[in-house]
């Protein structure tokens, strides 16, 4: 029978099983078909600063990178994130020794859990959570532990001691997303110095994504976890340009650790793309040595945005959590008469012209996040304002 092996097993790895298609794949693939709005995936509709676009360019031109790049990254991009982290957070990095340069994050997040996990190892995940976490936990063999943030007084929070209660004696490491993808909450100084602590007293590892550690809005700010008393030795924060600098098909990403944590993320990342986009990393190099009034002018766009298709979404009838950090908001449907995210998002295109992404695909708890819907504000001012706009129809 065609596409079956002779001993009539899975083609496709167990661990894999469950991991199929995207949501973002058929969403994306939904726009396309019927003409809709795409707010469901988080890509910019514009590109980043021409002054980086330009630096690429150069790079290309002048022959950088355009053979293989140093395995941990070009020289010039190691000392500017190090130069960023210190700059920004106070936080000391060498560049020779606790910077890894990754294609993107995802390839940090996968190349940091196969370096660390050994099967069997229970990894703790503020749920809802980013694809790509399931899927590497689950190729390096853990078992994935989460614990749900639930909506409270207009964002959604995570219950401290739900979180203690998770860890036991075979929990590995903590994967901690701040600020959070779906749902926008960052988290709080008190939040953080509790993780820490918890850290610490049970001798966990902990990586962190922050790649929109430059989009926190309103009173709320950034703290690495790195920077808490007793956490830079134990934690690998990630980080990423693409969500700074609106060049996400650069795929420039990066690691800073310990020389020992680093050495491990490095000896898997070698076997996954050995290296990649030699001329982008020494424009992202450039990129972050921009001034503060490029990362303030960013922020205050993306801000704009947020008010604009919050206030859309109200008067549509969603309710809505205002997001405190990444480019994202999360609504609940239940409002409009809808409690089913997956047949209101597969119908939205439909009847309003509009794609989201719904939540529960970030659940293992699915019924968890069943009313909850994902829409993305990173596009140009006149697309959202369209949006708005053909939303507006469901409030009818």
């Amino acid at each position: 029978m065609a596409g079956m092996t002779s001993t009539s097993r899975p083609l496709l790895n167990r661990r894999l099983a469950e991991f199929g298609t995207t949501i973002f794949a058929e969403m994306s693939a939904l726009a396309l078909s019927t003409g809709s709005i795409n707010l469901g995936q988080g890509f910019p509709d514009t590109d980043g600063p021409e002054e980086v676009r330009e630096a690429a360019v150069r790079a290309l031109r002048d022959g950088r990178g355009n053979q293989y790049p140093p395995g941990p990254g070009v020289p010039e991009l190691r000392t500017a994130i190090a130069a960023h982290q210190e700059r920004r957070y106070g936080l000391s990095y060498d560049p020779d020794t606790e910077v890894l340069v990754t294609a993107g994050a995802t390839e940090a997040i996968a190349a940091t859990l196969l370096a660390l996990l050994e099967p069997g190892d229970e990894v703790i995940a503020f749920e809802p959570y980013y694809d790509s976490y399931a899927a590497s936990i689950a190729m390096a063999g853990g078992t994935r532990v989460p614990v749900t943030l639930r909506p409270h007084e207009g964002s959604f929070r995570l219950d401290l001691d739900e979180l203690r209660a998770a860890v036991t004696d075979r929990t590995r490491l903590l994967l901690v997303n701040t600020p959070h993808n779906p749902t926008g909450t960052v988290l709080t100084r008190a939040e953080l110095a509790a993780i820490a602590e918890l850290a610490v007293e049970r001798d966990l590892l902990v990586v962190t994504d922050e790649v929109y550690e430059h989009l926190v809005f309103d009173d709320s700010e950034h703290l690495p976890l790195a920077t808490f008393p007793g956490m830079r030795e134990r934690t690998v924060t990630i980080g990423s340009a693409g969500k700074t600098f609106s060049f996400t098909g650069w795929k420039v990403g990066w690691v800073t650790s310990t020389p020992g944590l680093v050495t491990a993320v490095r000896s898997a990342k070698q076997f996954l793309t050995y290296v990649a986009s030699g001329p982008f990393q020494y424009a992202v190099a450039e990129a972050l040595a921009l001034p503060d009034s490029y990362f303030s002018a960013f922020r205050e766009d993306m801000l704009a945005k947020r008010d604009l298709l919050a206030a859309g979404l109200t008067e549509a009838g969603f309710e809505v959590f205002r997001p405190a950090g990444t480019y994202f908001i999360t609504t609940d449907i239940r409002p409009l008469g809808e409690s089913d995210g997956f047949a209101f998002c597969r119908a939205l295109p439909e009847r309003a012209g509009v794609v989201a992404i719904p939540n529960a695909v970030f659940y293992d708890h699915r019924e968890a996040g069943a009313p909850f819907v994902r829409f993305a504000f990173c596009k140009r001012a006149q697309v959202l304002e369209e949006a708005v706009k053909r939303l507006k129809s469901l409030a009818g």
